[in-house]
């Protein structure tokens, strides 16, 4: 018996594992008990055929395809499935005008199935709206991208968003055990032996994606020559060579999310932005550029003046990164992160920002105070452009004098903190308001 007759006497279409174990039942459906666990609003609506427009959002293998496939089989309405990666605006229309004159004529439903939604740019998504709208068509997307980035407003705001949760090691365990002892359409009719360490090394690279462990599973099954007494012995060598490390796929969503998720660590685990720089470039392929900048503007808005050196760290960072490229200056780059984060913060330089830009849209123009305007030309003291007080030659350096346009006399943009540096600054700031009182 060698591959192809296995697989044919198995199932005559050739069809993958991963296609003939799809579930066609709630009870059969693997992970996301948090939206079609018992009681829960989807099952109901599932159960009761009173499903309404929806999108499922979540990553690959997590169930999207699956749950829109246990939706056909519990509905009486029509199920139509288009894949939005070569459905076309006409594809659509037809869908749209056979469901109307199925509920015209009939009373029927229909739900429409797009699968990878995000593919369907911004017109044909258009084309949807008045159908969706008038419930000609129940519409389900699925889609792996965040919605909020790739699906119109209008169709996001007519649908109940679900979004489905990574699946784990023991989710895809439960998948491939339930394959191998499933007859008619799993591996059960083969005589397998499965060493637990196997399905275990499958199940953690396969990284929360059933497909991807399913299909593992088989090509091990098939291309493992069989011992004498006819048992196929997957061992953890043969699930090595069936399943490699899964390629990361860095989606324009995704690195807003990392970069995101790296910004916000500066603000409390060194641990946590050295992680997401390196997984980011490393593992995703971005540009080690992109986290340079955002520490830069990180050095300012989380740090400021509470310790000015982040600054100068993550400028060094960047020339050591312009003068030596990637992976030399990686060094550099994470001893400017490692610093941004174990220094004192603050955002006062955001706030005094924030403050005199309030103040600049309070007034509509600034007079400059007639002793801070320009004395440098023959005439200007005819002018009254005199009075300036030159601080360097009081006690202290510093004399009381107003430097605000009068309209804003005494306002404060810049409060600093007691953090790090700035709580010098702040004994400085307490000292000139009691000279000015």
């Amino acid at each position: 018996m060698d591959l192809f007759s296995v697989r044919q006497d198995n199932d005559p279409t050739g069809r993958l594992l991963a296609d003939r174990m799809r579930p066609t039942s709630l009870d059969e459906y693997i992970g996301q008990e948090h939206i079609i666990g018992p009681g829960k609003l989807l099952r109901r609506a599932i159960e009761a055929d009173q499903v309404s427009s929806i999108l499922l959002y979540g990553p690959p293998g997590c169930g999207k395809t699956t749950l829109a496939h246990i939706i056909s089989k519990h509905t009486q309405a029509e199920f139509v499935r288009l894949n939005a990666v070569d459905a076309s605006v006409k594809d659509v229309r037809e869908v749209i005008e056979k469901a109307h004159n199925d509920k015209s004529f009939y009373g029927t439903k229909t739900i429409l199935f797009l699968d990878e939604v995000h593919r369907f740019n911004s017109s044909r998504q258009d084309a949807l709206l008045p159908a969706v709208e008038k419930g000609t068509i129940i519409f389900i997307g699925a889609t792996t991208e965040n919605p909020f980035h790739y699906v119109n407003g209008a169709l996001l705001s007519r649908s109940t968003l679900f979004q489905l949760e990574p699946l784990n090691k023991e989710h895809s365990k439960i998948a491939m055990k339930r394959a191998l002892e499933d007859s008619e359409n799993g591996l059960g009719f083969m005589k397998l032996n499965v060493d637990e360490e196997a399905l275990e090394h499958i199940a953690v690279m396969a990284n929360g994606d059933i497909r991807r462990a399913l299909n593992a599973l088989e090509l091990a099954a098939m291309t493992t020559p069989a011992e004498s007494d006819g048992t196929v012995h997957i061992t953890l060598e043969v699930a090595e060579e069936s399943i490699r490390r899964p390629l990361v796929k860095a989606d324009e969503s995704t690195q807003y999310d990392v970069l995101s998720a790296f910004h916000k660590s500066i603000r409390g685990s060194s641990d946590a932005a050295l992680f997401w720089f390196l997984y980011a470039v490393e593992k995703l392929g971005m540009d080690p550029m992109t986290f340079i900048r955002r520490l830069i503007a990180a050095s300012s808005e989380d740090i400021g003046l509470a310790n000015p050196q982040a600054m100068v760290q993550a400028i060094a960072a960047l020339d050591a990164y312009r003068n030596n490229g990637w992976p030399e200056a990686r060094l550099n780059i994470v001893q400017a992160i490692l610093f941004a984060v174990e220094s004192p913060k603050s955002n006062g330089v955001v706030t005094a920002i924030s403050n005199a830009m309030s103040a600049i849209d309070e007034v509509k123009s600034a007079e400059v105070p007639l002793h801070l305007r320009d004395t440098h030309y023959r005439g200007a003291a005819k002018l009254g452009h005199e009075g300036y007080k030159y601080p360097h030659n009081y006690p202290g350096h510093y004399v009381k004098q107003e430097y605000l346009p009068s309209s804003l006399s005494g306002r404060t943009f810049y409060e600093a903190t007691e953090q790090g540096n700035e709580s010098k600054i702040r004994h400085n700031q307490e000292l000139r308001r009691r000279n000015r009182e």
